[in-house]
């Protein structure tokens, strides 16, 4: 009798571990998810990064009255030079997306510039990387919200407290980016 409650128990506690060691691998395995969008981010971030200086002397020559617009290009540029945190990064790349559409926009008044070979194919190439982006974005935010739902339901949240698994921040953009774009045209 008492081998068949020690078999019992001793088969309790077996299933007891292997649940916590799925639970365990699942919270990294999700955690690694995580990491490995954000690089995918990072990736195409450093492709559009190294576009923009080719666009902005591309537009230079044609756009003399739009000395603003090609500033905010080069500004927001630096400001992802100079940034350290995630939320950082985040804000300086919405700026640049931000910069990126105000140029896009103002380009349509210099028929000259539109009709240009390598500002069609920079503009192609950014337009295409934006895309990506936001796509890598929409991956990066549904790993984020799997983690911490995650990390917070019962019981993994006591497995994420061993693991000192803490949430992670969801891609968003700043109020000020949700506005629309303010362009005025100064004709000579």
């Amino acid at each position: 009798m008492t081998t068949i409650i020690l078999l019992i128990l001793l088969g309790v506690i077996v299933a007891l571990i292997v649940y916590l060691v799925v639970i365990f691998n699942g919270l990294v395995r999700l955690k690694h998810n995580i990491d490995r969008a954000w690089s995918n981010i990072d990736v195409l971030l450093k492709q559009r990064y190294d576009e923009l200086p080719k666009l902005v002397r591309v537009c230079e020559g044609y756009m003399q009255h739009e000395r603003a617009v090609l500033e905010n290009v080069t500004r927001a540029r630096a400001q992802l030079d100079n940034a350290g945190s995630g939320g950082e990064v985040i804000e300086a790349n919405n700026a640049i997306s931000q910069a990126l559409r105000s140029l896009f926009a103002v380009v349509e008044n210099y028929p000259d510039l539109k009709a240009d070979q390598a500002f069609r194919q920079l503009q192609s190439r950014v337009s295409q990387l934006e895309d990506q982006i936001a796509d890598r974005r929409e991956l990066y935010n549904n790993s984020v919200n799997l983690f911490n739902i995650r990390i917070e339901q019962f019981p993994d949240v006591f497995v994420a407290n061993m693991m000192k698994l803490v949430p992670r921040q969801l891609w968003q953009i700043e109020p000020e980016h949700r506005k629309d774009v303010n362009i005025e045209f100064n004709m000579a």
